[in-house]
């Protein structure tokens, strides 16, 4: 007698704790694709918004009237544009005030933007964690379904006189499939991690080096 061996038999007469931790699976496989392309857009517009924010403060002749500008906008100033903000805005500030020596404004603007950049980068680096766990969690969830079904598999083999590959193969088979799907939800995922990770200490250190930039201008300001 044949037995029907194609993917979705198997998966419909899984055991009902394979068929759980296949839905797991498939759900966590759902979250890292969502998180993965919502990422990939994420990054591709501070890595836009860094280059034109650059060229617009550099081709600039007044920081007063690129910052009057900013929030003449009439939106919330992200990434690199958030870095100079806040950075001027201290800076502007400290400045106005009496008796403070110009490396105390220089040294409040600076701690102003390296609190913008945390916060960028804390914005970025949301929902990674999840891609890290589902990386490196899910091949060992599909190997326990695997572990089971296999395990049923056998089981089911104690009272019977002759056992035949045909009669384990179905078990077995179905079981594997929970170890494919592990390994299907965890790659993509491990993979974007790495990749996004990479991005992100990229761009930290792009804004790393705008704030010492804008730290000399300042300087140079503050001494005027």
């Amino acid at each position: 007698m044949q037995t029907d061996l194609s993917v979705a038999s198997l998966i419909l007469h899984a055991s009902w704790l394979v068929k759980f931790v296949m839905l797991v699976l498939v759900l966590a496989s759902l979250a890292s694709w969502t998180i993965i392309f919502s990422k990939r857009s994420m990054m591709k517009r501070a890595r836009r918004g860094a280059e034109d924010f650059e060229n617009r403060f550099w081709n600039s002749e007044d920081l007063a009237t690129l910052y009057s500008r900013l929030n003449a906008g009439g939106r919330e100033a992200r990434g690199m544009e958030k870095i100079f903000e806040a950075g001027f805005k201290e800076f502007a500030r400290l400045r106005k005030r009496e008796g403070i020596e110009p490396m105390a404004v220089l040294e409040g603007a600076q701690r102003a933007m390296r609190v913008a950049i945390s916060r960028e980068i804390e914005d970025l680096e949301a929902s990674l964690p999840f891609l890290a766990t589902v990386g490196s969690v899910s091949p060992y969830i599909g190997l326990f379904g695997t572990v089971w079904g296999i395990m049923n598999s056998f089981q089911a083999l104690q009272n019977v006189h002759q056992a035949t590959l045909a009669m384990v193969a179905p078990g077995i088979s179905e079981a594997l499939i929970a170890t494919a799907m592990g390994l299907f939800a965890a790659i993509p995922a491990f993979v974007a991690y790495n990749r996004y990770s990479s991005d992100i200490d990229r761009l930290y250190n792009r804004y790393d080096i705008f704030l010492e930039e804008f730290s000399s201008i300042l300087q140079r300001q503050a001494h005027s």
